[in-house]
């Protein structure tokens, strides 16, 4: 059995480009599909993946660690950048889907099989609608409670906001006091059977992460998320040890010597790798039988497209430090006519059932995708009050 080819098919989703990975294998109607979406880097990626085939062509898709091997560490240059480290995890995904459909069984099945029933979903507020999430204005408590309302209404018992505004390296009590109120009005609104996580998407400074983290500590966040750039691991390491709340992070880490320090450096109570980033399932495996080394919980991030999100549930169905998948369901109208899957989501509590399909259980309508051609990303730019470039 060799692969022939390796094929992106590129869809455009508004806030992002999927880029969808297929793997072509000599086998009559077999390949698998993976995902590499990287916002603002769709070339740049596709690019990658084109590279990197030569490598892989010609191969046997079944020795899914060999393959892994070599894409990460020959070409000179080891695969842990963020675009390398990407093109890696689309093909690494779509081997594993191969592998399932192979064996005739769902991936979980080829990790040992399922640890739990079911996975919980978590949304985002507006359910991953842009204008909703990344544009409602943090000093817009009332909002932020109704959205908080609306994900209840929709079966979640657990969402993430973004109730952190942008801010210079230090500012005074006005970005703190408008996050607290934002908070306090979701809490209200949901009571406090429901999770909430409030993302700063890096934002902050390390030390205005740490004032957001304190003043955000009485409401009882499931998890306060990238209070800081990792690039300053010590000071995301203190800002876990200053409060109650679970600190995560890991969405910009590419590989598992990343994680590694991350952990060493006991600086979150969640990992979040990116499958689609940090070296796919294979690398995703390593990173969560690390965390549960630590007994540091797993909960990948996951805002992309369908592909991803079937791969992050197969990765729960069988890793115990796993705790909850995140998931967008109302970014484009049409996302469920790109993909069909093998899972089964309950509306009461927006719990996955195990999917029952081989590999990753899922299959994507090229002809469809052909519907939504590369567009360049929406831009996403922030400029501070005195013009200064800041983090979005």
């Amino acid at each position: 059995m060799k692969i022939t080819a390796i094929e992106t098919h590129v869809c455009n989703a508004r806030m992002r480009n999927w880029i969808f990975v297929k793997v072509v294998t000599d086998q009559p109607g077999l390949w698998g599909w993976g995902e590499a979406t990287l916002e603002w880097h769709t070339k740049g990626v596709v690019g990658a993946i084109e590279d990197i085939s030569q490598l892989l062509v010609g191969e046997d898709p079944r020795r899914i660690e060999h393959l892994w091997q070599m894409m990460y560490r020959q070409h000179f240059w080891h695969g842990n950048g963020i675009v390398r480290g990407t093109a890696i995890s689309g093909i690494d995904i779509a081997l594993w889907d191969i592998l399932g459909k192979i064996h005739n069984v769902p991936c979980h099945e080829l990790w040992g099989g399922r640890v739990r029933d079911y996975v919980r979903l978590y949304c985002h507020l507006g359910g991953g609608k842009m204008e909703d999430f990344y544009e409602t204005a943090p000093g817009n408590a009332k909002r932020f409670g109704e959205l908080a309302q609306q994900a209840v209404e929709e079966g979640f018992t657990a969402f993430k906001s973004m109730a952190v505004p942008e801010t210079m390296s230090l500012e005074g009590l006005k970005p703190i006091k408008s996050a607290e109120a934002c908070v306090q009005a979701m809490r209200e609104a949901v009571g406090d059977d429901i999770d909430i996580m409030v993302d700063c998407h890096a934002r902050p400074t390390p030390r205005m992460g740490l004032m957001f983290a304190k003043a955000l500590e009485p409401y009882g966040l499931f998890f306060f998320e990238e209070p800081c750039w990792p690039e300053t691991m010590e000071d995301i390491a203190l800002i876990q040890r200053s409060v109650a709340t679970p600190i995560a992070s890991g969405e910009r880490l590419v590989g598992v010597h990343a994680f590694r320090e991350m952990l060493e450096k006991r600086a979150v109570s969640v990992v979040q790798p990116d499958i689609t980033h940090c070296g796919g399932l294979s690398e995703a495996r390593r990173i969560g039988a690390l965390a549960e080394a630590y007994k540091v919980s797993m909960a990948p991030h996951n805002p992309q497209g369908p592909v991803s999100t079937a791969a992050s549930l197969e990765l729960g169905f069988a890793t115990p430090s796993y705790i909850i998948c995140e998931s967008v369901h109302n970014d484009v109208e049409w996302r469920e006519d790109v993909v069909s899957e093998g899972f089964e989501v309950k509306k009461e509590g927006r719990i996955v059932l195990p999917n029952t399909r081989p590999g990753l259980g899922i299959e994507i309508n090229e002809e469809e995708i052909k519907n939504h051609p590369f567009q360049q990303e929406v831009l996403q730019r922030t400029f501070y009050r005195d013009g200064s470039v800041g983090d979005w």
